[in-house]
């Protein structure tokens, strides 16, 4: 096996058997395409004349370059064309009878020292090799879609296969300049693994009408900074792909936040199987089309959903901010550019002045980077008056905490607001993981209590949850909605529960994240690796733990298990060990990862 891997057979010509082609053919491989189906095959000739066109057109390769890449891609519809392959990489549809067919066959073609590879996600590799007559030269690889732009490369063994020709195809991913993973058999690997439960969370989010789909896609893409939402991705990935991974990995697991959310099989068998067939969670253009167009479902672009969005909204002239810390001055920051009057309150006016100085801090910033003017800088600064106490509240129209993460002092702020603001203020909490509604029964008006979740760092993150209890008026909720617009935010409208929508999907995940390493399935550097460079996150979980504290992140898991009862999101035991530990990330110089102290 360590002949060198030159020429390549790509067994299936859809989507990503073409992706593939193309990378290997710029890579300067010589590349069998085989497919059954003669159109398929020369719809994968036209995809890579057109790609290398773009390629050229992008200055990414020459004229040249291109003649030959296209010269070394030839198609054939029968197995016996992958004979004198080196490499042969399958990706033909996902069911055992078909690969495992496709093995059998290609053990009476191909010389007993080329390697196959399956590209499966949802099947296992051993049970796949078992099939052949030489299983040791049987592997997984998984590349990503689109394989011409992503990275990550999947690199599964089996108990039967070859440490040699884990090795060769390890060179091989890296000479095409892409980034291996090495991963045990099981399915959805590394990436599919995290990603494909948290996806089937956002599926179950939306099916319980908890919020719209474009609220959803709307908090991941700005609350974490996603390319893309998480109901349009699976659109794009394949609804029943995305229920035959998940279907695949329950049946290992037994973990209920993998059992495919029924929507998925609803959508599947009525043909809505995402953007291939122009309809899934969105509506497109033309079936395989990027473009959205609007549906029964889509919001109205004047008013943008509900009746309660069209309640008029009473005017915010005003604002309270109680808080001294890094989000209560993001916060104050925020309104203030924007135009509102803001008190800044703290429990002593030395901190209230310190906090208002940490948003001049903020504020200067944005103007050595061009951002913001001087004379804009100096009228935000004049906006904010910094106070001693809550009596200072008074006269405000918009009152919002940003107090210390516990229940009891919130609820003992919101008494005193209740006391102190005057009828018809709307009063606020940013709270990121308790009930509102709690918030609101320590007051006579519930009905003028709701959440307003900002993002750290509040001055740069675009998204705000607003959290609407059942106790919450129309008004209150509109007043909120409308300044949150104000604001340049974008809002998002969710129910009071545990983890509103960012933190429900994303704490889940990275839970699992630490499960995998528990298990010894991956390394932290690998499933970093694996999600940054496959799953599009500006962050791989074990940095972002790192970033947000493990404390941090195992109150909030443990706040969801509690509301949702929910065996899968029980806390992992690393996450507890390492909290009970004292490494708390890099607050504390040492959580998943050591760092060096500021």
């Amino acid at each position: 096996m360590d002949i060198p891997l030159h020429t390549i057979a790509v067994i299936g010509l859809g989507t990503m058997g073409t992706g593939i082609a193309e990378v290997l053919v710029l890579g300067g491989h010589e590349v069998i395409g085989i497919d059954i189906s003669d159109p398929a095959a020369r719809r994968a000739v036209t995809s890579l004349a057109d790609a290398t066109a773009r390629a050229v057109a992008r200055e990414r390769i020459t004229e040249e370059e291109r003649r030959l890449a296209l010269a070394r891609f030839r198609t054939h519809t029968e197995l016996r064309a992958a004979a004198d392959a080196d490499l042969v990489i399958e990706v033909v549809p996902e069911s055992y009878e078909v690969k495992q067919e496709v093995i059998r066959e290609l053990d009476g073609v191909v010389r007993p020292s080329a390697i196959l590879a399956t590209g499966t996600n949802a099947l296992s590799v051993t049970r796949l090799a078992a099939e052949s007559a030489h299983p040791e030269r049987v592997l997984g690889l998984r590349f990503f879609n689109p394989a011409p732009a992503m990275r990550l490369v999947e690199i599964v063994s089996s108990v039967l296969t070859a440490p040699a020709a884990v090795a060769a195809v390890t060179a091989f991913a890296q000479d095409l300049g892409k980034e291996p993973v090495e991963a045990r058999d099981r399915p959805g690997g590394v990436a599919d693994g995290l990603l494909f439960g948290y996806l089937n969370q956002a599926a179950a989010m939306y099916e319980a009408k908890y919020a719209s789909r474009e609220d959803i896609d709307a908090a991941m893409r700005l609350g974490c900074g996603l390319p893309m939402g998480p109901l349009a991705l699976l659109d794009l990935i394949g609804i029943d792909t995305a229920r035959t991974v998940l279907d695949a990995m329950y049946a290992e697991s037994h973990d209920r936040l993998h059992a495919p959310a029924p929507i998925l099989r609803q959508l599947g068998e009525a043909g809505l199987t995402g953007r291939k067939a122009g309809r899934g969670f969105y509506t497109y253009a033309a079936p395989g089309a990027p473009a959205l167009v609007a549906d029964a479902l889509t919001p109205a672009s004047a008013a943008p959903g509900t009746a309660a969005r069209e309640t008029a909204a009473p005017e915010i002239r005003s604002v309270g901010v109680a808080g001294s810390g890094t989000m209560a001055s993001g916060i104050a920051e925020v309104f203030a550019k924007a135009g509102y009057d803001v008190v800044l309150a703290a429990r002593s006016l030395e901190k209230a002045v310190a906090a208002k100085a940490r948003a001049a801090a903020s504020l200067a910033r944005s103007v050595d980077r061009g951002r913001l003017t001087a004379a804009a800088r100096d009228e935000a600064l004049d906006r904010i008056t910094p106070a001693g106490s809550l009596d200072s509240f008074g006269g405000v129209d918009l009152a919002l905490e940003a107090v210390a993460e516990d229940l009891d002092v919130k609820r003992q702020l919101f008494a005193a607001l209740d006391k102190i603001c005057k009828p018809g203020a709307v009063l606020a909490t940013t709270t990121s993981s308790l009930p509102v509604v709690a918030c609101a029964r320590a007051t006579s008006r519930p009905r003028d209590v709701i959440g307003m979740h900002f993002f750290n760092p509040a001055p740069a993150m675009k998204l705000v949850e607003i959290v609407r209890t059942v106790l919450t008026s129309d008004e209150a909720h509109a007043t909120v909605r409308a300044v949150t617009a104000r604001l340049g935010k974008h809002p998002v409208d969710c129910g009071d529960r545990a983890g509103f929508i960012v933190n429900a999907l994303l704490f889940p995940y990275l839970n699992n994240a630490i499960k995998m390493v528990e298990e010894h399935y991956a390394t932290l550097d690998d499933i970093d690796a694996a999600m940054r460079l496959g799953g599009g996150y500006p962050m791989g979980p074990f940095e972002l733990l790192d970033v947000v504290g493990l404390d941090v992140s195992l109150a909030i898991e443990t706040v969801l298990h509690r509301e949702f009862r929910d065996p899968g999101l029980a806390p992992a035991a690393l996450l507890e060990q390492l909290v009970t530990a004292g490494c708390l990330g890099r607050k504390t110089g040492r959580g998943f990862r050591e760092h060096a102290r500021r």
